[in-house]
């Protein structure tokens, strides 16, 4: 047998040893995150995998295999998440924990107070047209893979992510921002890298708006802001100035109330601050 004969059959011998641990590590499924009530798992797999939830296909990985799942406020029990590629498949499931979510009682009100005029009705259903067109973006990118900075360098928590009123005996929507106060005119930066779905100076409930995508439908919202520095269709970089914190609409002082959602799922947006 001569040299490159034996060659040829020591590579060949060596690929059949190394393809089944080859293949037990490409047949992975990573899973980091906050496995909480309003957080997040930001998983690897195989690119352009389907990802399902619970059994539902709901998302699809990158061109590097990243992709990412919420979980809403309200999640409970355990989650199944299962990628598929072609015939190959693997699933994980994660428990996910429960939040202490704070309640305060408000009684006396005005019914407006509670209710919205119904002259407002007309013009609160154009709004939430507006919004639900916004989050309906799917940005074929994973710019959340690398985490979130704080949208402002300097403010103090003033209502944590989650909490919920009782007005006069009945359960309000939870507050589903964390507010983060700051003086009027304090510049709002763009968390992460993505591209703006909405761009909207004078709604009735949240005044100056914006909302970013970062890829797989994770958007980010911006509310009561006094002035707006970006364009629906804009493309951002982290740390890009998007407007500046106000008090415009429903809100009683200064301060940015920021948001997350993942296609209908409400996600605390702080659990994805890194550093």
């Amino acid at each position: 047998m001569n040299t490159s004969r034996r060659g040829l059959l020591t590579g060949a011998a060596a690929a059949l040893a190394a393809g089944p641990a080859l293949a037990r590590i490409q047949d992975t499924l990573r899973l980091t995150g906050n496995f909480v009530q309003g957080g997040h798992a930001i998983g690897t797999t195989w690119p352009r995998a389907l990802i399902f939830v619970d059994g539902e296909a709901l998302t699809t990985a990158s061109s590097d295999g990243t992709f990412i799942v919420g979980f809403d406020r309200d999640q409970t029990g355990s989650v199944a998440i299962e990628a598929r590629s072609g015939d190959r498949s693997i699933r994980r499931a994660i428990d996910i924990a429960r939040v202490d979510f704070p309640s305060t009682s408000v009684s006396g009100l005005p019914a407006a107070t509670v209710t919205p005029d119904p002259a407002l009705m007309d013009r609160i259903r154009r709004e939430v047209a507006l919004k639900t067109e916004g989050f309906a973006s799917r940005l074929d990118a994973d710019n959340f893979s690398d985490g979130f900075t704080w949208p402002l360098a300097h403010f103090r928590i003033s209502s944590r992510w989650g909490s919920q009123r009782i007005l006069n005996g009945t359960p309000a929507r939870p507050h589903y921002g964390i507010d983060l106060a700051a003086p009027t005119g304090t510049p709002i930066l763009a968390p992460a890298a993505g591209r703006v779905t909405l761009s909207q100076p004078d709604l009735h409930f949240e005044g100056g708006l914006v909302l970013i995508d970062h890829g797989q439908g994770l958007i980010t919202a911006y509310l009561h802001q006094s002035r707006i520095m970006v364009e629906a269709g804009q493309d951002l970089q982290r740390g890009d100035v998007i407007g500046r914190v106000g008090m415009s609409g429903r809100a009683t002082g200064p301060h940015l109330c920021w948001r997350a959602k993942w296609r209908d799922r409400n996600l605390d947006p702080s659990l994805f601050i890194r550093g």
